[in-house]
């Protein structure tokens, strides 16, 4: 049996990285027993081969809890810790109960592609690792089945990821949406809108190269069927300010640069514009205009690109690009010293070309104030730095109403016109808590923001706890938590909050200074809790804070503001007023009340809505992979209200699930409900938790959930589970295995038996033609051996071909294999008699040819020695047989054992042939060892001193020898000289060869009869007889 990672037995659990064997259920994919990451999903699991509940609690402190609720402690320290060990293993999500926080990596990670998303979708919420697949998944989800409208929050600072997490969140949705060729176009238009929103209204800026400088409320709109069919933008409060001013080391927005760098030439030189952006007063002042990491040429092309999906046609396009380029032009004009007269002319002229505006009218509202008493107009002329201001106040204004204008677009080209009833998720991505070296307006109108979000956020959530813990009949615990109600009351309050005192400062006749505004706000907040100034503070206090300065108290921590606002770099509050009619009367709508307003528009949009969280955060501030700056961190928890809201889903009961899910996973700890619970969930639970020894304060039964208080409790319950579940794997894989293989014999068997039946009958249809044709077989051969002897006929010829066949088989196995095999050729038939007689006579030929063509020349000589020996012996003495075999030598004696005596005198002689003999006297016949040497010419009988005899062959009468088998040699010599001594009667052990080399020098005669006596015996031996003869006794 394969056990899951996060879903053992079927059930999801809260310790998705407590992983044993099998598949990890994130990708899917099939695992061996070992340690380490997933290599498809990406998340890091211990992957034991020892599953036990060491396992599972070695996983916890290697790779941390997913869940923060799960947390033993609820500590700030704690919860680093674990958010440290996750980020170590690129775990980058960690929920706070359906909260998501993810910290920026500043690296890719391979946890994005299609298989992710395939993975994520449909799947419990808790099933699988922390990932924001799944928190859009089930947003998603629970939209199509409550039919109602969620939105998910995207909070964070400036680089933390906000925009990569909304990008992320739509193309989840454009890839698990149904597709069809409207709804992918529609899901273009929202995909390709991100492209155009950054390069308008993001910017580099210190902390991040893409940073977004507005917030952005995105509606993704739904049909009954989940398919999106349209989509709609709120922004608020573009940074305008950094159209004219950029601190050192940030730029302008993307748009301007990307135009520069890669419009077309003919559209450039259509715009009145150069390629160098050096050129252009308002892309320089942050002194970093081209950044590595930034490609502003392939960025225009994306840009193009999308304008085209969102169907601008080539008229907008080319008038947005215009505008995009006055602005620069504006940025390029200055003034004369008494403020009357542009000095850039051609800038005017290409600045009031591209706005459709004339340019005598763009130059007087640049240079002059318009005064109207009654009917009566008065031209004042501005000083430069009035002129200067309301340059740049113009382009700021330009360039916002140009981002509305762009936004509006964008709707509209989104904009689904069906009637029928859609519901919606929203992504807000708005900036985070800022806190600054110098906070200005800006900050202030952010901070606020922030306010009312953890206000809303709050709120939320503590509806969502109640609403459950009403729905489950569970007893509401009240939670102590900050409510920062009363800091949204110190800044939004009617004739009393900070934006009301702002208003009426900017709008009062007279001379309103900051210092001023700074006042009202003592005298109307002086008593305030969470307001501070240089003057109310104590003297500790004043020493961190500057005369012009107030500080407010946020939920997240003190912030002190400036409102010597002329030295800041927004310069939002000295235009203070929005685009108005100018023949209108009323009192205009300030910036402030402008975002308090959309703020507290925005609020009820959400408030209509389900809410889904997503905390962004940043890992370090040199944006470098695998660091983790813990102070850093801290800070971000505490300006996001991560701790306030764990102690808010904390407060009450740390964990609960439904009654028949947590029945499913733990119902193995008890004998009672494993291996099924045959009656209500609720009852197999009381029963399991009583078995398990919970106490009655550690847990409550809801009316479909049970509550478990303390993680400790969770914790408990798990590692005895992940200890039993090892024992019950065993037991389902043995159970399983002996189904199998039972399951895979009985098909062996029937199969084994279908094959036996089907071979025997294929063997018995073999055997019963086999003896059909046995039996005409038999019958042709007993006719045929019955007529065998008569001449062929039909009758008889297979089987004489059968005996000649048989014959001639076994007479190849039964060849002679020598020359002399005389005696086995084998017996023929009658028949083949006269063809065994020519096959034998070939046989022999053939074996003669190949043993002749065999021999060497060696062996040649030898045979022509033995055929000599043969012809004087065969037949004639009867030891020869004996000496066939034995081979003939050149010489029986080497030329170094030759006697020295005989050297010197036959040195000039060639030697025939030496061997040792024994001499026989003739008087008394004395044996007598001797040398007998054998020349062309003489044979000489050779002592250690002398030699003892020379024989000519000429006086050589003849040689004789017995017909026994001694070895005695009698050389009978002519005796014409008296003083020849006779007969030589010699013992030679190798007498044929002797004599067969002497017969090759010499022709042997007949000679004279010497006196030797030659008898048989029973052993040889040699001596003088009575008579005086030699006797030979062999």
């Amino acid at each position: 049996m394969l056990l899951k990672c996060a879903a053992v037995l079927g059930s999801p659990s809260p310790f998705a990285q407590c992983v044993v064997f099998g598949w990890c259920l994130s990708s899917r994919e099939l695992w061996a027993a070992s340690q380490g990451p997933c290599v498809l999903c990406s998340d890091h699991y211990l992957l034991s081969g020892q599953l036990d509940m060491e396992g599972a609690l070695t996983a916890r402190d290697r790779v941390g809890i997913q869940d923060f609720v799960l947390l033993d402690e609820t500590t700030e320290a704690a919860f680093l810790t674990n958010l440290k060990k996750r980020f170590s293993k690129d775990l980058i999500y960690t929920y706070v109960g359906t909260l998501i926080v993810s910290v920026n990596p500043y690296k890719e990670l391979d946890i994005y592609n299609k298989k992710q998303m395939d993975t994520y979708m449909g799947v419990n919420f808790f099933e699988l690792p922390p990932h924001i697949y799944a928190l859009a998944d089930n947003a998603y989800h629970t939209m199509l089945t409550e039919f109602n409208n969620h939105f998910i929050l995207i909070s964070g600072e400036s680089g933390a990821g906000k925009t990569e997490a909304s990008k992320k969140i739509l193309q989840y949705y454009a890839v698990s949406c149904p597709s069809t060729t409207l709804l992918n176009t529609v899901r273009d238009k929202m995909l390709m809108s991100n492209p155009v929103l950054e390069a308008f209204g993001n910017a580099k800026t210190l902390k991040n190269d893409n940073s977004s400088r507005f917030g952005k409320y995105m509606d993704i709109q739904f049909n009954s069927e989940g398919d999106a069919v349209g989509g709609h933008i709120l922004n608020y409060l573009l940074e305008k300010s950094r159209v004219v001013h950029q601190n050192h080391g940030e730029r302008n927005f993307h748009i301007f640069y990307q135009l520069v760098e890669g419009g077309a030439d003919d559209l450039l030189r259509q715009l009145g514009l150069e390629r160098d952006v050096q050129h252009y007063n308002y892309l320089t002042q942050g002194e970093c205009a081209i950044v590595s990491s930034i490609n502003d040429r392939n960025d225009w092309k994306t840009v193009k690109n999308a304008l085209q999906v969102i169907n601008f046609d080539e008229i907008n396009t080319n008038h947005l690009f215009g505008i995009v380029a006055s602005v620069l032009h504006l940025g390029n004009i200055q003034f004369d010293s008494d403020s009357k007269a542009s000095i850039y002319t051609h800038l005017m002229l290409f600045s009031s070309q591209l706005l459709g505006v004339d340019a005598q009218s763009l130059q007087e509202g640049l240079t002059f104030r318009k005064i109207e008493a009654r009917k009566d107009q008065v031209l004042t002329p501005f000083t430069i730095d009035h002129a200067i201001y309301a340059r740049d106040a113009l382009a700021k204004a330009i360039y916002g109403q140009t981002f509305t204008w762009l936004v509006n677009r964008i709707n509209e080209s989104m904009e689904n016109k069906d009637p029928s009833r859609k519901t919606v998720i929203g992504l807000l991505d708005i900036y985070g808590f800022e806190v600054f070296y110098v906070n200005s307006f800006e900050q202030f109108c952010i901070n606020y923001c922030n306010e009312k979000l953890q206000q809303l956020f709050i709120q939320l959530t503590l509806k969502a706890e109640q609403d459950e813990y009403e729905a489950e009949n569970i007893e509401w615990e009240p939670v102590q938590f900050f409510n920062n109600k009363i800091i949204c009351d110190l800044v939004e309050e009617k004739h009393r909050g900070i934006i009301s005192i702002l208003d009426e400062e900017c709008l009062r006749p007279g001379d309103a200074t900051d210092l001023t505004f700074l006042e009202r706000l003592e005298d109307k907040m002086g008593n305030h809790p969470h307001f501070v100034t240089h003057k109310l503070a104590d003297k500790m206090t004043r020493k961190t804070l500057e005369r012009g300065d107030f500080r407010l108290l946020h939920y997240a921590g003190e912030v002190t503001y400036c409102v010597l606002m002329c030295q800041s770099k927004n310069a939002i509050v000295k235009e203070c007023f929005s685009t108005m009619d100018p023949d209108s009367r009323k009192r205009p709508e300030t910036v402030a009340t402008h975002f308090k307003s959309s703020l507290l528009k925005l609020t009820e949009i959400l408030m209509a809505k389900e809410a889904w969280y997503i905390r962004c955060l940043k890992s370090n501030e040199s944006k470098q992979p695998g660091q983790f700056d813990e102070a850093l961190i801290r800070h971000q928890v505490k300006y996001l209200g991560l701790m306030e809201h764990l102690r808010v889903r904390r407060a009450g009961f740390a964990y609960r699930r439904k009654f028949d899910v947590f029945l499913k996973r733990y119902k193995p700890l008890c004998p009672a409900t494993w291996p099924h619970w045959r009656g209500e969930p609720a009852d197999g639970v009381e029963v399991l938790v009583q078995h398990l020894g919970y106490l009655p304060h550690e847990y409550k039964m809801g009316r479909t959930k049970i509550f478990i208080r303390h993680p400790r409790t969770l914790y408990a319950t798990e590692d005895a589970y992940e200890k039993c579940k090892h024992e019950l794997a065993t037991r389902l894989q043995a159970k399983y295995k002996g189904y199998r293989a039972k399951g895979e014999f009985k098909k062996q068997k029937e199969a084994a038996t279908k094959i036996e039946t089907c071979w025997r009958g294929v063997q018995a249809r073999k055997e019963k033609e086999k003896r059909a044709w046995a039996v005409k077989v038999i019958k042709k051969f007993i006719k045929g051996y019955m007529t065998r002897g008569q001449a062929k006929t039909t009758d008889n010829s297979e089987y004489l071909a059968f005996v000649r066949q048989s014959y001639l088989n076994r007479l190849k196995e039964k060849l002679p294999k020598t020359v002399l095999d005389k005696t086995t050729w084998l017996t023929p038939p009658v028949v083949l008699q006269e063809t065994s007689e020519i096959l034998r006579k070939l046989h022999y030929r053939l074996m003669v040819r190949k043993y002749v063509r065999g021999i060497t020349p060696q062996k040649k000589a030898q045979l022509q020695l033995k055929a000599t020996a043969s012809s004087i012996f065969k037949g004639q003495k009867d030891s020869y047989p004996q000496s066939v075999a034995q081979p003939f030598v050149d010489t029986r004696i080497s030329k170094c054992h030759i006697y020295s005596c005989s050297l010197t005198v036959l040195c000039s002689v060639f030697l025939q042939y030496s061997v040792p003999v024994i001499k026989y006297d003739r008087n008394g016949f004395k044996p007598r060892p001797r040398q007998l040497i054998l020349t062309q010419t003489a044979a000489y009988v050779i002592e250690e001193a002398k030699i003892k005899q020379r024989v000519l062959y000429t006086s050589l009468k003849g040689i004789s020898v017995s017909n026994l088998t001694d070895d005695i040699i009698v050389f009978h010599i002519t005796c014409e000289d008296p003083k020849q001594k006779g007969d030589l009667v010699m013992q030679c052990n190798h007498l044929f060869e002797f004599l067969t080399k002497l017969s090759v020098i010499i022709e042997i005669q007949a000679g004279k009869e010497s006196a030797v006596d030659f008898t048989t015996g029973q052993e040889p031996m040699v001596y003088k007889a009575k008579n005086g003869h030699l006797m030979v006794v062999s």
